[in-house]
């Protein structure tokens, strides 16, 4: 039982970097168009709604329709990065090109692999999110000391939301199911938090549902700091990305470990 718990738990503190290192080099063979892939979605919103519905909408919250439109973005950025990372690139190399069986023939354990995946998807996201808030700071929606103030959060969201795509991954049988996560996880998200639109604006139930959701808790970290405003809840915010990273991370490596050795 002991050794059956060690080989899931992360040998040491670093193993986990030979993973990422590994994802690292494939990555740069397609680093432009991946990184224009994550650009097209985000900035279609920006650009489409942003200027269209702000020459209707005006001002929100005290600032311009696109800027706060583009502080919602840079946050979904890093979700959608972070989630789509995990559940086709990792359970590719976990299921498809059992890339994992290979790497478990060495030193390495189980938990440095979800580690090392996690790491990198959070990296993902971070390029992803830096990405739209650069767009942000260069059209003047923005300013650049924002991007570095916003960046931890970017990173944390990443994180939590690829830890969350890692219990999907783990119990979904093919790529199939994944888009049910995406329609019934995701897209609801993009709407109940905030991104398009100030959620005071919904019902109060509803409300009080998305306060639950680590978009939000990402949204209210992120647009404070690109607009350069104080945020309220600040450790509220980072402790519940924090559990939504943690607490699917262990869950994740015990699927995984009944997934993969049985």
């Amino acid at each position: 039982m002991g050794e059956g718990y060690a080989a899931v738990l992360p040998a040491n503190a670093w193993n986990w970097v030979a993973v990422w290192r590994r994802n690292l080099l494939a990555w740069k063979k397609v680093a432009l168009v991946t990184i224009l892939g994550n650009l097209a979605d985000p900035i279609i919103y920006l650009f489409g709604l942003g200027f269209g519905l702000g020459m209707i909408v005006g001002r929100v919250d005290g600032t311009s329709y696109i800027a706060f439109l583009a502080t919602g973005m840079v946050a979904t950025s890093a979700m959608t990065a972070g989630t789509f990372e995990t559940i086709y690139a990792t359970f590719a190399r976990m299921h498809t090109q059992r890339t994992w069986e290979a790497i478990l023939c060495t030193q390495l354990t189980l938990g440095d692999i979800v580690l090392g995946e996690l790491a990198w998807a959070a990296t993902k996201a971070c390029l992803a999110g830096i990405a739209i808030a650069v767009v942000a700071a260069t059209l003047g929606y923005a300013t650049w000391p924002a991007i570095l103030y916003a960046l931890p959060a970017i990173a944390l969201t990443g994180l939590a939301f690829a830890s969350l795509a890692m219990v999907v991954i783990a119990l979904a049988p093919s790529h199939d199911y994944f888009v049910f996560y995406q329609t019934l996880v995701l897209t609801p998200m993009l709407l109940l938090c905030g991104a398009i639109f100030p959620a005071t604006q919904l019902p109060d139930a509803v409300q009080q549902v998305g306060h639950f959701l680590p978009l939000a808790h990402s949204i209210d970290l992120i647009r404070p700091a690109m607009l350069g405003r104080p945020a309220g809840s600040v450790g509220l915010h980072i402790g519940a990305l924090c559990a939504y990273a943690i607490l699917p991370l262990f869950l994740s490596v015990v699927l995984f470990r009944r997934r993969l050795m049985r």
